[in-house]
């Protein structure tokens, strides 16, 4: 049985070729492109469950392949960069990418980002697909939120961590808490890494991110989404 079908979209070709054989030996479904106009081609076609995106290429580039491919497709991506630079992390995850591995990268560490991104916080029985919670509205099912007149779409990273923070909706829930629940295990202590999702999701759904009125830091703990109306 099929761990998962994966695109690897990388311009060079022993790239592509290690990575093939490392995900074909843990059991996954490759299929590869050079170009990111051949991932936008390969990805109706294959249909994968998550693409391998490398962030700089001729041509159509990674951050332009990875914004068209979030238009249209709700699965997950990880972007390839040889960069370190937060910057550049959160270029990434504007343009829709879940996850980003600066080369070089172990083969054990790019499996579990995989893992990490393939990985779906279980929806409860009183989740709901809608939700309100003061000014900011929530679509679950659409992968939008709204607040006021600015509306965002969510990565599906982005979307996990959101549903886990409506779960204790006025909670504080830990840095460590908040990672192995929407991320794994393997992630509990990368804080720096959890700071620059919040950074992004904070861009999209509150009025002012340097001021949030939503996603509140917890000094020294984590965060803790804020409903207005219960902290009046």
């Amino acid at each position: 049985m099929s761990a998962g079908r994966i695109l690897v979209v990388d311009d060079e070709p022993q790239i592509r070729r290690i990575m093939r054989t490392a995900l074909t030996g843990s059991g996954y479904e490759v299929d590869d492109a050079k170009t990111g106009e051949e991932a936008l081609l390969k990805v109706r076609e294959f249909l994968p469950d998550l693409v391998l995106l490398d962030i700089n290429m001729p041509g159509m580039g990674g951050l332009a392949a990875c914004r068209e491919i979030r238009a249209t497709a709700n699965i997950a991506i990880i972007m390839l960069t040889v960069r370190n630079a937060e910057s550049d992390k959160v270029e990434a995850l504007d343009a829709g990418a879940d996850d980003f591995v600066t080369k070089p990268f172990s083969t054990p560490e790019l499996l579990a980002r995989i893992r990490a991104a393939l990985r779906r916080v279980p929806v409860g029985q009183s989740s709901a697909a809608h939700m309100r919670i003061g000014q900011l509205d929530i679509d679950f099912v659409g992968r939008k939120v709204s607040n006021g007149t600015k509306t965002a779409h969510l990565t599906p990273k982005e979307l996990d961590l959101l549903r886990y923070l409506t779960q204790h909706l006025n909670e504080a829930v830990p840095h460590r808490e908040l990672l192995q629940a929407v991320w794994g295990p393997d992630y509990g202590d990368q804080v720096d890494y959890l700071r620059v999702f919040i950074m992004n999701l904070r861009k999209k759904i509150e009025a002012d991110p340097e001021h949030p009125e939503f996603i509140k830091t917890e000094p020294w703990v984590g965060y803790r989404l804020n409903d207005p109306a219960q902290s009046a």
